[in-house]
């Protein structure tokens, strides 16, 4: 399967850049919490497609990536845990990213150059970090 080859990414998490990965496992604990939501309709929410996500969907997605990335159960949610809600919007955009990659593993494999996208990705480890923002959509006048 494609996502048993997805790479470790790095984000800041808590005020520290810290490793993170969505494996199967983590992927299964996720929907088996929150069905019927899915990571794919997560991944909707998080781009903008849809309502927003909920909170608790992006901070345990966020502590199940952590986990992932080799953190304990107990260390992951104890460090989501006592982050205050000022933190919920860069948590956010680090489960965008999460998710992202975990789609999309293509954008950690390179030669350590630039990417269109401006990641930097070092294919020593297979880690980046990395922009998923979609373009903007278009605009139009009417006159």
């Amino acid at each position: 399967m494609a996502i048993a080859k997805t790479g470790v990414f790095r984000d800041t998490v808590g005020g520290q850049e810290r490793p993170l990965k969505l494996r199967n496992g983590e992927i299964e604990r996720f929907e088996d919490q929150y069905a019927p939501l899915g990571l794919f309709d997560l991944f909707d929410q998080l781009v903008g497609r849809g309502p927003g996500p909920q909170v608790r969907c992006v901070r345990d997605i966020v502590a199940l990536g952590l986990v992932g990335g080799g953190m304990s159960d107990r260390a992951a949610d104890e460090l989501i845990a006592d982050l205050g809600p000022e933190q919920n919007r860069a948590l956010r955009e680090t489960a965008r990213r999460l998710v992202g990659v975990t789609f999309f593993p293509v954008i950690l494999e390179g030669d350590g150059k630039k990417k269109a996208d401006g990641s930097d990705a070092d294919p020593e480890n297979g880690t980046a970090t990395v922009d998923t923002t979609p373009e903007p959509e278009s605009e139009t006048s009417v006159e």
